[in-house]
């Protein structure tokens, strides 16, 4: 018997169009009926355990608000109320029926409850209030509930404002579960969770790298550019940086406001190197796969294709694009979403070819969720090969094989960038106390910087959250006394990173030589 509640997404293929007559007898026009109350691709259907579909439900699915959440936090969302709407049927209640006695009964479960063999953090409920806190705030504001069993309370901030906030809200909770790597520790990382590389830093005999060049040119350019995941893998092959002739180590690129968290938009810097990785894995596996999707037909099946026309040039560059049955359309660069980006493409010499620039071994967008598969992937691979065998799932405490995620890309940026621009003031331009006052007054600390590169609007976000480990570190004193040598362009900082993670929690640094390698009779 099934007790618990479903969530379906409304595919964009079903109001493409994509539901053929005859495939669903007596519901031919499913896409039609869909439009007429307003239902989107995206939207979430909540389905209860005797197989009905919530409405009120659904029209919270179609709220403006709800809409306009990026695309994980709709899923994250739509997961949390269905187990919050499961917990409620087993005591025989609706959702609309809700008090504030089944919050607290239901948080005591999740967070608190012996028998719960799956409890969850502060952080992780917190976000699961915030998914209820609207629900329900939108549901008494629509008249459906008479009131909102989310308890509230006025707290005031730092700045000095009043502000309401759930009262529920757990006081044990943490910062997002962030990882910090050293960038040695990248090179570990990448070097055998994505290259097949053993502890000897050779290729494992019978390694089948599937697509490791575009792996390691996504990770590369994250960790050089500081890009979020989404803003990383929504690029367009246009807009990938161009390595400049002058020889700089970096190279600048726009990324568009509609796919960043603030909805603006801001210049990024990547490294040459890894904007060579892009290029390569660009002239090889990706147009190899190009090239077989277009012999299989594949793109000329798809259910939405928009031919790109014309690129303007300018402040506010301009999409335009002709569609599959000819219609035209049109759209600034900036404010394409990566669900827009998706369906662009090119005509090529042998056909249409995306101008996504990841894609799959089929020759299809790589969606930006699919690649905390690859991630994971990678991070067993690097449990597998580096843990000793002995202390495998043993001494939590003792870590042999590094971690990372996506966004592990971007806080690793920010700390590098933190090390080297310390390092470029106070010792590549030898800056005295006073030289650095200055410095700072015209052109703003290295705080400030990485604030910039990182796109943050509050200094407090970079600071709190993505240095939090060397916030009260003296960076700058530290670097000063470092021994390493001063090479030309930039030293090497291995040493001096490796300091900084001996001194700051949360920091991954494991050398490559892991153990000494015995010597031959």
């Amino acid at each position: 018997m099934v007790t618990d509640w479903r969530v379906f997404w409304v595919p964009p293929e079903r109001l493409r169009g994509g539901l053929r007559a005859g495939s669903l007898e007596g519901w031919e026009d499913l896409p039609a009926r869909e439009t007429a109350v307003g239902v989107r691709a995206g939207d979430p259907i909540f389905l209860s355990p005797d197989y009905r579909v919530d409405p009120l439900l659904s029209l919270y699915g179609q709220y403006s608000k709800f809409r306009k959440y990026q695309p994980e936090t709709k899923r994250n969302y739509a997961t949390d109320i269905a187990l919050l709407l499961t917990f409620l049927w087993a005591r025989g209640k609706s959702w609309v029926e809700t008090v504030a006695k089944d919050l607290e009964d239901y948080e005591d479960w999740r967070r608190f409850a012996p028998g719960n063999p799956t409890q969850i953090g502060g952080s992780k409920w917190d976000r699961e209030l915030a998914a209820f806190l609207g629900l329900f705030t939108w549901a008494k504001r629509e008249g459906w509930i008479s009131a909102n069993p989310v308890t509230m309370r006025q707290v005031v901030t730092p700045r000095g404002e009043v502000v309401e906030t759930a009262e529920a809200r757990a006081k044990d909770a943490r910062p997002s579960n962030v990882h910090w790597l050293t960038p040695r520790t990248w090179r570990l990382w990448v070097d055998v969770g994505l290259r097949g590389h053993t502890r000897d830093g050779v290729p494992e005999p019978g390694w089948v790298g599937r697509l490791e060049d575009r792996n390691v040119a996504f990770v590369r350019m994250l960790t050089s550019s500081g890009l979020r995941r989404l803003e990383g893998g929504s690029l367009l092959t246009f807009e990938v940086p161009k390595i400049p002739l002058s020889g700089c180590r970096y190279c600048h690129g726009k990324v568009a406001g509609a796919v960043t968290r603030s909805k603006v938009g801001r210049t990024f810097y990547a490294s040459t190197g890894a904007v060579g990785d892009v290029e390569s894995y660009m002239e090889a596996s990706r147009a190899w796969a190009v090239r077989k999707a277009q012999r299989a037909g594949r793109y000329e099946r798809l259910p939405e294709l928009r031919l790109v026309t014309k690129l303007t040039r300018g402040l506010k560059p301009k999409v335009h694009w002709v569609d599959q049955d000819g219609v035209m359309g049109e759209r600034e660069l900036d404010k394409l979403t990566w669900e827009d980006r998706i369906l662009l493409f090119e005509e090529g010499p042998h056909g249409p070819e995306p101008l996504w620039l990841w894609l799959n071994e089929q020759g299809l967008p790589f969606q930006p969720h699919s690649w905390e598969g690859v991630f994971r992937a990678a991070n067993k691979r690097c449990e597998r090969i580096l843990t000793p065998p002995k202390h495998l799932h043993r001494d939590p405490h003792k870590v042999y094989a590094p971690y990372a995620t996506p966004h592990s890309a971007r806080h690793s940026f920010a700390l590098f960038m933190l090390v080297v621009l310390n390092e470029v003031m106070d010792r590549k331009y030898g800056l005295t106390p006073e030289e650095r006052r200055d410095f700072r007054l015209l052109y703003g600390d290295p705080w400030f910087m990485v604030q910039g590169l990182l796109g943050h609007a509050s200094r407090e976000t970079t600071v709190k959250h993505y240095l939090a480990p060397v916030r009260n570190l003296q960076l700058e004193s530290m670097l000063a006394t470092s021994e390493e040598p001063v090479d030309a362009p930039m030293p090497d900082l291995d040493r001096v990173f490796a300091r900084v993670a001996r001194d700051a929690d949360g920091i991954q640094d494991i050398d490559a030589r892991l153990a000494p390698r015995v010597s031959a009779a």
